[in-house]
């Protein structure tokens, strides 16, 4: 490896390549084979040789490719836009390489950021300010030059949106980025800028976020009145008695809301705790009664 260059994930996948020259591959199949990842490029190694791609050189980040159910058929896999190419590659550990992807790209990047552009649905006057960016496991945080530290985690991520604006003299893209944050719960929005390539990678993973919030679950009358309770302030001990429901009944219940990841589990026997996606549910179910 070249000077600065450091290994970061060594492991086992299959490759494709779905699109050629700008032209969708319709015979394509999976290639058995070996994934390199430093922080400047990604190495594939199969048994007629090896391809490096630099991660300069990655523009895009793409949803699935399907040309054929060969490449349908593989439930994970992430989507790499070279140029005029599209290259899927489907490691052994699925987010371990994705992470792994994103914290080679963005981990440490300097950025600007404007925090809080938006508190409690008010707009604020915070002015942009340099940013360094650490990717840790479930969050994207940031370290402002005025020494505030912002962390928005991923199930704390309501909307993902971005807009044109003017930043210092300069029309750039801007990541307007809706979570809450602090022990009150507070919504705020972040706003984020940057380089076109980093702005292109730093929002897809904070996207995760926000598709982790979609309130297109199916829920039961019983589901929704315990959202609906926790969303109110009920205390989870005190819910059977507030709904009418035996315990047991309610600690199925809080089990199937944690397993559908819109409840997180704060401790066994049985208190748990309302995220961004299950707020965004409840506060529907109450505007629908």
């Amino acid at each position: 490896m070249s000077e600065g260059e450091y290994k970061i994930l060594d492991t086992k996948g299959r490759f494709a390549r779905a699109v050629k020259d700008g032209r969708t591959i319709n015979d394509v199949s999976w290639t058995q084979g070996r994934i390199l990842l430093s922080n400047r490029r990604i190495i594939i190694a199969t048994g007629d040789g090896k391809r490096t791609i630099p991660l300069s050189d990655i523009e895009g980040l793409g949803g699935r490719h399907d040309p054929n159910q060969n490449i349908a058929a593989v439930s994970s896999y992430l989507s790499l836009k070279i140029d005029n190419d599209v290259m899927l590659i489907s490691a052994s550990d699925h987010e371990e390489f994705q992470h792994s992807v994103y914290k080679a790209v963005l981990d440490q990047k300097v950025i600007q950021a404007k925090h809080p552009a938006v508190a409690g649905g008010v707009v604020q006057d915070t002015s942009w300010e340099k940013a360094r960016l650490k990717v840790e496991k479930e969050a994207i945080a940031a370290a402002l030059k005025s020494g505030a530290f912002v962390r928005m985690d991923l199930n704390d991520i309501s909307e993902v949106e971005t807009d044109q604006r003017t930043v210092d003299g300069e029309k750039k893209v801007v990541i307007q980025v809706s979570h809450v944050e602090g022990d009150n719960d507070t919504s705020v929005q972040t706003h984020l800028t940057g380089p076109k390539r980093i702005s292109m990678f730093l929002q897809a993973f904070l996207s995760e976020g926000e598709r982790r919030s979609q309130t297109n679950v199916d829920l039961s009358e019983a589901d929704k009145e315990v959202l609906m309770a926790l969303y109110s302030g009920v205390s989870p001990f005190e819910i059977p008695a507030f709904i009418g429901k035996d315990v047991d009944e309610v600690e199925e219940i809080f089990e199937r809301l944690v397993d559908l990841d819109i409840v997180e589990e704060v401790r066994v026997r049985r208190e748990v705790t309302l995220n961004s996606r299950g707020r965004n549910i409840a506060s529907e179910a109450m505007n629908d009664q």
